[in-house]
């Protein structure tokens, strides 16, 4: 079958989409739990009391075991995992990342995966490490991009087929292959061998990578962000455009005896209080959930709850509007993402072209709220406003309005406007009283910038004291500016 990805409802670059497969309609974003196909901590027949719709498994680890392999073509794949719903699987790649080598072809794993009712399968693509050397990395991309291309003539119909993206930190080849695929027309987009980034805390390099990747692929296809199970970075990388990710973290954390919440991990050992209200929270107290003789099932089943309440939590921010509000409230849970935060902020162009026109209302979060796609959207809109005549500047509404033929509001981040707009999106926004100096900043610069293309017009700006700024002698230095102390007027 051909790869149907409609798209339901945008905010930033994230979006509701619906993902047709030969076992059903997903809905992203979404979240495919790993199954191991040996030993499987939480059945995959329980997965949909979770929130899962779709799951992931490894058809190497099926294809190298006897006993697996033969149930897998005699019976599928789906009565193999016991799951009615679609299933990807990798192809080895991780084994390969892993150990160097796997005992199988591209053209192997490709004909099994088929053969045992994938619906996504993967092709055996060379997952490049970070910070290789350049000439190692553009030599695995050419390998990795001719197994593709073999993969993509040997699938015609039935299963869909990922084209994972490659190219380790080399931003340029993470776009350059991206867009190579994209030629190819494969279903799903995987951006591959990012774990070792994630492992490393290294979430800025994270949003680089998926930019990059991003800015070459048609805009409407479905992304993949190999092993991102961590339900604290699910609302950045869906704002940055990812659509699936899959986790084996509710399962090896449990292991380890580690408890996921939004916002980081506990060591169960380390609980006093349960801070969750899942059906696992809710039935046992801390001391019990670390003696209970299943206490890694136990675990793996919280890991799972809180996993697809944050997915949840995104569809919603999405819907409403307010995605990057959630976005920034999750960065500062870890110094790491709150760098990420920053970095996320380089591609406000981008972000921009992405990002719905009209939506309800923007929350100021901080420092970086004021590089958000409204606020940049808003400053390219200035040079559409005409002031002719006196006009008051201030930013709150005083006795002296009706002195002036135009009263303008100063509100940052945005800068200066007719109060006639106060209450259009994104103007409406809910912003703090004592501007940060980001946001100043902004809005300083979008006034000059106001002022300086209307030089008949007379601008008197009524000036709060804790709006000072260093930009504020440059406005003052207009010739068409007057600038009146709020306690002298």
């Amino acid at each position: 079958m051909s790869s149907q990805f409609d798209i339901i409802h945008k905010d930033a670059a994230g979006r509701i989409g619906k993902l047709t497969t030969p076992h059903g309609v997903i809905e992203t974003p979404t979240v495919m739990p790993v199954i191991n196909p040996n030993i499987q901590t939480v059945k995959a027949s329980e997965m949909r009391s979770f929130g899962a719709q779709v799951l992931i498994t490894n058809s190497y680890i099926i294809y190298r075991k006897d006993e697996l392999r033969e149930k897998a073509l005699k019976d599928g794949l789906h009565a193999l995992l016991d799951f009615d719903g679609p299933i990807m699987t990798d192809s080895g790649s991780f084994q390969l990342s892993v150990y160097g080598d796997v005992e199988v072809t591209n053209e192997e794993i490709i004909e099994f995966q088929q053969k045992i009712g994938t619906d996504i399968g993967v092709p055996l693509d060379i997952p490049t490490p970070p910070d290789v050397t350049r000439e190692r990395a553009e030599e695995e991309l050419k390998i990795t991009i001719e197994r593709l291309k073999a993969a993509r003539e040997l699938v015609k119909d039935g299963m869909l087929l990922a084209g994972p993206v490659q190219g380790s930190t080399y931003n340029d080849l993470r776009e350059e292959c991206a867009r190579t695929l994209s030629e190819m027309k494969f279903d799903v987009y995987p951006f591959g061998a990012v774990v070792p980034l994630m492992e490393s805390y290294r979430y800025s390099d994270l949003v680089d990578v998926i930019a990059s990747a991003k800015k070459g692929l048609d805009p409407t296809a479905p992304v993949h962000l190999f092993g991102a199970g961590h339900p604290m970075m699910f609302a950045l990388a869906v704002a940055l455009g990812c659509d699936l990710f899959d986790s084996a973290a509710y399962a090896l954390y449990a292991k380890d005896r580690r408890y996921i919440t939004a916002r980081g991990t506990y060591h169960v050992d380390n609980l006093r209080y349960l801070p969750c209200s899942c059906p696992i929270c809710m039935s046992h107290t801390a001391e019990e959930l670390k003696k209970a003789h299943n206490c890694t099932e136990l675990l793996a089943k919280h890991n799972l709850y809180v996993t697809f309440e944050e997915v949840r939590e995104v569809k919603q921010a999405i819907w409403g509007g307010n995605l990057l509000e959630l976005v920034e409230q999750r960065c500062r849970s870890h110094p790491r993402m709150l760098e990420a935060l920053k970095t996320l902020s380089n591609y406000s162009e981008w972000l921009e072209q992405c990002d719905p026109a009209s939506k309800s209302t923007l929350f100021y979060c901080g420092p970086e709220s004021a590089k958000r796609p409204e606020v940049l959207r808003f400053s390219k809109h200035v040079e559409n406003f005409t002031i002719q005549g006196s006009a008051l500047i201030r930013a709150y509404p005083t006795k002296r309005d009706n002195e002036y033929e135009n009263v303008l509001i100063f509100k940052a981040p945005f800068g200066t406007y007719p109060q006639e707009l106060a209450e259009v999106y994104p103007l409406n926004a809910e912003v703090v009283k004592t501007p940060d100096s980001e946001s100043l900043e902004v809005a300083y610069l979008n006034t000059i910038k106001l002022v300086e293309l209307n030089p008949d017009a007379q601008f008197t700006f009524l000036m709060q004291g804790r709006f000072e700024h260093p930009l504020v002698e440059k406005l003052e230095a207009l010739p068409n500016v007057g600038i009146v102390l709020a306690h002298n007027y």
